[in-house]
């Protein structure tokens, strides 16, 4: 069976981890947790990040940071994990889905602004694929309306949009290392922070509500509790995992690239693939979804389908009182995902697009 994914192992994790274990250093903000913060910022110019154990976890300082209380609006696409929409219930905002473009699954931004009110506290543009959203114009709603946006960045490590990198352009993002992205670390997750005002309750807030961080700079003689937080951020043993994975970021993007530009050529004419600008994801719609999936199984090719709209979830469709999200729904019904993961080798690619193009 050649799977759908299988995760990029550099070969440099177990001497990390290693030296994390002789260093009885475990807990996390150690060395391994500053080495992968400070990649980040030196890479994509971000103002401050923050290792977290999830991209949940992420969104979930988010709606913190902001102060997301009973009755607040969040605006997301319906079209998304469900963790883009439960870190912020949670603190008791109301969601408000928004519909996908017709040509892709992000947020349709021309129906945003329909769905602003007094009560709308943030946008939340998921980069599906790592496609970027139109964050021009996103962005331009908000200052508008006085919102704050979030990205949900989860599938877009380097990915850009008009030469910024994704997660660079809205007040806060958020990243995932989930075992199913370009760069893993099993689980594991990153906040950015880009607006100042939200910068040092951020750090408060992710390490239990205490000043602890402040204290371990030298920047004040003992610490305590000063606001409300969690226990957000991963051991060093996860850290020193994703450090391994960043260090040949660049050649997993390469591979990742080359694989799906392959699909495309190949299959262009039958299938057309949407293309990401990270080779996150290599899918496509067909009329046929689960007769195509159980085909390909067949042969010993695992490929799946992706998210149902979150308006028509069990837990909330008795909830949703805003109009049809045709293309959400259309996305829901008709994509599916191909395997992409760095280890696909020729034989395998090749496979695939044969595969695809004899079905009938």
């Amino acid at each position: 069976m050649i799977p759908f994914n299988r995760p990029y192992i550099t070969g440099h994790e177990v001497s990390h981890i290693k030296n994390v274990l002789y260093s009885r250093r475990l807990s996390g903000d150690g060395c391994y947790t500053k080495k992968c913060q400070k990649f980040f910022e030196d890479r994509y110019n971000f103002k401050k990040v923050l290792l977290t154990t999830s991209c949940t976890d992420a969104l979930e300082m988010c709606a913190l940071l902001i102060d997301i209380k009973l009755g607040d609006e969040v605006i997301i696409p319906s079209y998304t994990f469900v963790s883009t929409a439960l870190a912020f219930i949670r603190q008791g905002a109301t969601i408000v889905f928004a519909d996908s473009k017709k040509d892709n699954p992000n947020i349709d931004e021309d129906s945003i602004e329909q769905l602003i009110t007094p009560k709308t506290k943030a946008i939340v543009p998921v980069h599906y694929a790592g496609t970027a959203c139109n964050m021009k114009k996103i962005m331009e709603i908000a200052k508008k309306y006085d919102l704050i946006v979030i990205e949900d960045a989860a599938q877009a490590i380097d990915s850009y949009y008009e030469g910024k990198p994704l997660g660079s352009i809205g007040h806060l993002a958020t990243f995932s290392f989930h075992e199913t992205k370009n760069i893993s670390c099993g689980e594991g997750g990153l906040l950015i922070i880009n607006d100042d005002r939200f910068i040092n309750r951020a750090e408060i807030i992710w390490e239990k509500g205490t000043d602890r961080a402040k204290f371990f700079r030298g920047e004040i003689d003992k610490y305590g509790w000063v606001d409300i937080g969690s226990s957000f951020l991963p051991s060093e043993i996860v850290a020193a995992h994703l450090y391994a994975q960043l260090k040949y970021l660049d050649k997993i993007q390469n591979r990742r690239k080359y694989i799906l530009q392959s699909y495309y050529e190949g299959l262009k004419d039958i299938l057309p693939i949407h293309t990401s600008t990270n080779a996150h994801m290599a899918y496509s719609v067909c009329e046929n979804r689960s007769k195509l999936i159980k085909y390909l199984k067949s042969k010993g090719i695992q490929a799946t389908f992706h998210y149902s709209s979150l308006h028509k979830s069990k837990y909330y469709r008795n909830k949703y009182i805003g109009k049809v999200l045709s293309n959400a729904d259309y996305f829901s019904d008709h994509l599916i995902r191909l395997p992409l993961y760095y280890d696909l080798n020729e034989e395998e690619i090749n496979f695939v697009i044969n595969t695809i193009k004899e079905y009938k």
